[in-house]
């Protein structure tokens, strides 16, 4: 799948520190919606009809308590996915960006998990090599989050999911980039792994729009286009 151009405006005028491509088919959500945005859709549902404003206000409540927990997790990107597969339906899938806080030296702490992978001392784990560094691939098969609001629907819940996650150090300090990936559609585990991976190797640490202008002015008529498939990540 090739990437699509993303663009976000940075949360709290806070400076982007990496950067990594989105594919095609996959809708980020608003992490940080504007207050007018929320009151511009209260107003909204309360010019519904009685039966549809109650399934939107359900609706808007979970979109307000998903952010809020995704916050609270420091989660920087959420994104949903939807590919066609071969029985002519669809499958789906959820992708998120996060950072996580290590004890101390945030290279060591993957060198050792790189290293016990390596070693077949956790299957699993898998070492990587990404154009950004050392990297490690866990995945697992996980039991669905049930619901305790409306148990009636557990029944047409699936019963477990395909959680991929890729973690690399952020140079010189003790944040983790962790990336992740969930699917429900257990048979398709082995391609979204591989869109995972896509997107890890597509991580970079460097601004894409200072090294296509360094690029440009050392060679004015070949431009990389890295901007265009490339996009910031405002943690």
């Amino acid at each position: 799948m090739t990437n699509q151009q993303v663009t976000t405006p940075p949360r709290a005028g806070a400076k982007p520190s990496f950067w990594y491509g989105l594919p095609v088919g996959y809708f980020s959500m608003d992490l940080d919606p504007p207050v007018e945005q929320f009151m511009e859709l209260v107003q909204q549902l309360r010019a519904l009809p009685e039966p549809e404003r109650d399934a939107a206000d359900r609706a808007l409540r979970l979109y307000a308590g998903v952010v809020q927990l995704l916050n609270t997790n420091q989660v920087q990107e959420c994104a949903l996915g939807m590919h066609p597969d071969d029985a002519g339906g669809f499958t789906t899938s959820v992708f998120t960006v996060s950072t996580l806080l290590t004890p101390g030296n945030a290279k060591l702490v993957i060198a050792g998990l790189a290293g016990s992978a390596a070693d077949g001392k956790d299957e699993g784990l898998s070492p990587l090599e990404l154009p950004c560094g050392l990297g490690y691939l866990s995945e697992k098969l996980a039991a669905a989050p049930r619901s305790t609001q409306q148990p009636d629907l557990n029944d047409a819940l699936p019963s477990s999911i395909w959680q991929g996650t890729v973690a690399v150090a952020l140079p010189g300090n003790a944040e983790l980039v962790v990336l992740q990936m969930v699917t429900p559609d257990l048979d398709s585990a082995d391609d979204y792994r591989n869109i995972l991976l896509g997107i890890a190797r597509t991580l970079t640490f460097t601004d894409p729009e200072q090294a296509e202008a360094a690029d440009s002015a050392q060679e004015p008529a070949a431009l990389t286009g890295a901007a265009a498939v490339i996009r910031n990540d405002f943690g």
